[in-house]
């Protein structure tokens, strides 16, 4: 089953995958997906700006997924990683909902739409 988004038919974008097992409020989620969107702009504003510069340019588009488990985060980023695809794990400070450390989302990206989607397409929108 192939998923469509608006994202779809940009040429770059960035996959962010949250993790539903640690039932967080939706503020923490945001919060969550706001890190890790930062932080994989900032990683690939340093590895490879002429992407980073046409992303940007072009919308900046993001699209916001969910997994059940550390396991499948773990396996996307491992996924990720062998496209050479950027790859930003975010842990929790521990201040609030969850303990110190916890892994509550990825970022996948920004990169090409196609190598998103190869890591990324068989998941559903959060």
């Amino acid at each position: 089953m192939t998923r469509t988004d608006s994202c779809s038919f940009s040429a770059y974008k960035m996959a962010i995958v949250v993790r539903q097992d640690l039932k967080m409020g939706k503020g923490k989620i945001a919060a969550q997906v706001g890190h890790a969107s930062v932080e994989g702009s900032e990683i690939v504003r340093k590895e490879n700006r002429n992407l980073w510069k046409e992303w940007i340019q072009k919308g900046q588009c993001k699209i916001v997924l969910k997994v059940s488990s550390l396991a499948e985060i773990e396996k996307l980023g491992f996924k990720a990683s062998k496209l050479d695809l950027s790859v930003a794990i975010i842990q929790d400070k521990g201040l609030t909902q969850l303990p110190a450390d916890t892994v509550t989302c990825i970022a996948i990206g920004p990169g090409p739409t196609k190598l998103i989607d190869d890591v990324t397409g068989h998941l559903r929108l959060l």
